[in-house]
């Protein structure tokens, strides 16, 4: 009994999802680098259908082919569909259910996405690199969180729930920008008949239908067909979760919790940080595409973050979270800039290139790294001593 309490202690532990991710990242990439390199690669490029590229036709159905792609384009839809009911809790009545609340993790948020990007961009201005500009927009919420939950009373509530109203407003960022930029080839019957399922699902919500597993077959067909739409798949995840009624928010965030959690963002960095290092890698971080995502995740996050609350502080619109000095919020702009999940999911959105994928992910890896462990020093070592919890 006492072990079986351990692990319940380590899963509602919020540490626990980063400290999973880091392990399967340094497993993946032992086991790629070594002897069974190629058959741990054949398995995740294993694919039903590899004439017919990433998609597999079964009659009248498209689905995705390699095991690769089952994880990105499905698995990651249920990490969406969790992602959407939390931001969709924090809307109706959470942190960003006030203007007042709001403002400050909105444009904390914007700032944090637009300066990484911006500074992409100036970087890898005429290179072929510039498409992958979304790369450093994104925080990693799960490990961002978890940090904080490591850094204990040296960040301060207040400051931890302004990380995490940021964190989700960022996650809606991401989603918006592969709806929007990075979606191929829309499918006109496809488009319809997804929005046709949404608006019953809608429609059932509105008239106060019991949610269950009907409309979780029709989530599945929306996936179906926003995945055929040329709008990436992973946004039927949103679409659908804002279909969940208000009251049943908690009860299905907890149903997914573990799966998403403990087994799709593990197998999801299993599968895609199995990158083949060089010899010697100090190169791959002098090209503009390694320069861009570590300047736009390092830099550009801590100054658009901290710069955004500094306006709207300094302007007197808002001010900063109870407890908390600017000090700490630099150190709350630098630890979002742990992008991995959310940045290497982008990355295979934005190149094709395999060569470009790994350079990408290597620096979204020491990005991601650089971030947390630069955060720990900073609010070890500059912010002074723990603050006394604000109740």
């Amino acid at each position: 009994m006492g072990a079986i309490r351990k692990i319940q202690e380590f899963i509602s532990d919020s540490r626990a999802v980063g400290i999973l991710l880091l392990a399967c990242t340094f497993i993946s990439l032992l086991i790629t680098n070594s002897p069974l390199g190629t058959a741990w690669l054949n398995g995740w490029h294993f694919s039903a259908s590899p004439s017919d590229g990433h998609v597999w036709t079964i009659g009248f159905l498209r689905l995705p082919s390699a095991v690769e792609d089952w994880l990105n384009d499905a698995g990651m839809a249920v990490f969406f569909f969790m992602a959407g009911m939390e931001i969709k809790r924090e809307l109706t009545g959470g942190e960003l259910s006030s203007f007042r609340q709001a403002v400050l993790p909105a444009a904390a948020a914007v700032g944090g996405m637009v300066l990484p990007a911006a500074l992409f961009l100036l970087i890898t201005h005429g290179t072929g690199y510039s498409h992958g500009w979304g790369i450093p927009m994104a925080t990693d919420i799960a490990f961002s969180l978890g940090v904080a939950a490591i850094l204990g009373t040296r960040m301060p509530l207040p400051l931890k729930i302004f990380l995490t109203a940021l964190a989700i407003i960022d996650d809606l960022g991401a989603i918006l920008t592969i709806a929007i930029f990075y979606s191929h080839g829309l499918a006109a019957y496809y488009l319809m008949g997804g929005a046709g399922i949404w608006i019953l699902l809608l429609t059932l919500t509105y008239f106060k239908v019991p949610f269950g597993w009907f409309q979780v077959l029709l989530g599945i067909i929306l996936w179906y067909c926003i995945f055929n739409s040329g709008i990436h798949a992973t946004v039927a995840g949103v679409l659908f979760a804002f279909t969940v009624p208000t009251k049943k928010l908690q009860t299905w965030e907890h149903r997914v919790h573990f799966p998403v959690n403990f087994i799709i963002i593990p197998l999801f960095a299993l599968a895609n940080t199995a990158i083949l290092l060089p010899s010697n890698p100090l190169p791959l971080f002098k090209t503009p595409l390694s320069l861009g995502i570590l300047s736009g995740l390092l830099i550009g996050k801590t100054l658009g973050i901290s710069g955004a609350v500094f306006i709207l502080v300094k302007s007197g619109i808002s001010t900063l979270p109870g407890g908390s000095n600017w000090r700490q919020v630099i150190g709350t702009g630098l630890l979002a800039g742990i992008g991995f999940t959310m940045s290497i999911f982008i990355t295979l959105l934005a190149y094709d290139e395999p060569a470009y994928q790994d350079i990408a992910k290597i620096a979204v890896l020491a990005a991601s790294l650089l971030s947390m462990g630069g955060a720990m020093a900073w609010f070890r070592w500059v912010c002074g001593k723990p603050q006394t919890p604000v109740l």
